[in-house]
């Protein structure tokens, strides 16, 4: 629902002094109080809509920056599974690695002893 929009007056505002300097009983005084009342309420609805769009773009700040954080944080999160399924992957290996390199060893010494058996014999 819009108000019915007031007309801009090319007045300037009075003072307080200035009101009561007018003659008494004329009508300028209700009309410069009524004009300095709009000129006030005006100046007040601009500061808000001023105070309002600066909230908004506050918000918007916010949420830019929660979205950058969470974005590093979803990142993080991710390099973090992949880091450790390399780690498993890596230990799984080193225990095959292992398994065989006893297998070697074993194999080294049977043919050590086979070897020294032959030297001996």
């Amino acid at each position: 629902m819009n108000s019915p929009q007031l007309p801009q007056t090319r007045g300037r505002v009075l003072s307080s002094s200035e009101i009561n300097k007018s003659p008494a009983g004329s009508g300028g005084d209700l009309e410069s109080s009524l004009i300095q009342i709009y000129h006030h309420h005006h100046h007040n609805s601009l500061k808000l809509r001023d105070q309002a769009d600066a909230i908004k773009k506050a918000g918007r700040v916010s949420d830019l920056l929660v979205e950058a954080v969470n974005g590093g944080v979803q990142e993080s999160f991710i390099n973090e599974k992949r880091i450790e399924a390399e780690i498993r992957a890596l230990a799984s290996t080193i225990a095959r690695f292992m398994k065989q390199t006893d297998q070697w060893l074993a194999a080294s010494h049977a043919i050590n002893t086979a070897v020294k058996t032959l030297r001996t014999g």
